[in-house]
């Protein structure tokens, strides 16, 4: 029972560590999603164990367009060991500044909010790992270094303990 009660209060101390989003309110350049991500983007990254090792490596051609209120984020990875994949995200602004997110292998809802040149966004993924499919939560940082180029790092985590991290380069062209 000790064990349990140290590991929760561990896990309670590491969630209330994060940072919220506005703490980025007034750093540069803005970084609005659906503006950077309109047309064409490319990206480059790898996911990592939480040992740290490499273990995919991908890219990706990326389009958005606005078809209504909504913005559609259209996705196709290219991974170091041949295969392929897409997502097709459907994007919603809300009342309150947020943007919810829906694509077919993400359990419910996306949720992202951005503030200065931060974009953070939760979500829980279906992942396709050999022939199991596990479910795992999202825990996005975008930030824009410059007008062409974003970086993102992500938490990836199940039953509350992190699996690996995820890096992408986004870089749009002139």
């Amino acid at each position: 029972m000790r064990t349990l009660l140290i590991l929760g209060s561990v896990l309670a101390l590491t969630a209330c560590a994060m940072p919220d989003v506005a703490h980025y309110a007034q750093e540069e350049p803005k970084l609005d999603v659906t503006q950077y991500f309109q047309g064409k983007t490319e990206a480059w990254g790898m996911f990592q164990k939480r040992s740290g090792e490499v273990v995919k490596r991908f890219h990706i051609k990326m389009e958005g367009h606005n078809e209504g209120d909504n913005f559609i984020l259209k996705e196709h990875f290219f991974y170091n060991d041949g295969t392929d994949d897409e997502r097709e995200w459907t994007f919603s602004p809300q009342p309150d500044g947020s943007l919810h997110g829906r694509a077919h292998d993400v359990v419910g809802v996306a949720i992202g909010h951005a503030s200065g040149n931060a974009f953070r966004m939760r979500y829980t993924l279906k992942l396709p790992v050999g022939d199991s499919v596990y479910k795992v939560k999202f825990d996005d940082w975008m930030f824009k270094i410059d007008e062409q180029t974003v970086v993102n790092r992500a938490s990836v985590t199940k039953f509350g303990f992190e699996v690996g991290q995820v890096t992408v380069f986004f870089r749009r062209d002139q």
